[in-house]
């Protein structure tokens, strides 16, 4: 870790760190983006409501068979992969932010 902080405060990098503040608000701003739309996201998916077909008798059906092509298995995988793009960009962030010190 301590030859990543030295290869990174040299000056063969070419300033970097001079623009760190300009990058640190865009990687702000994107992590704001990415939070909005993961709420947005969320919001958007259906109840999950697997428990009330065992009331009424329903047994499984078409739709429960072919539930991965559903507009409801797209929502939850789109809330994966923005989750995981949120996580991953605070997390650079604040390593970059612990570099710069």
């Amino acid at each position: 870790m301590n030859s990543i902080v030295n290869l990174l405060a040299s000056s063969q990098i070419g300033g970097f760190w001079e623009f760190f503040p300009v990058i640190r608000v865009i990687m702000c701003v994107f992590i704001a983006i990415c939070a909005l739309f993961d709420v947005a996201v969320i919001i958007l998916q259906p109840g999950n409501s697997s428990g009330i077909g065992a009331i009424n008798g329903q047994s499984e059906t078409f739709y429960s068979k072919n539930k991965g092509k559903t507009f409801e298995s797209k929502m939850k995988r789109l809330t994966v992969i923005s989750s995981i793009i949120l996580a991953v960009c605070c997390i650079v962030l604040v390593i970059l932010s612990y570099i710069a010190g």
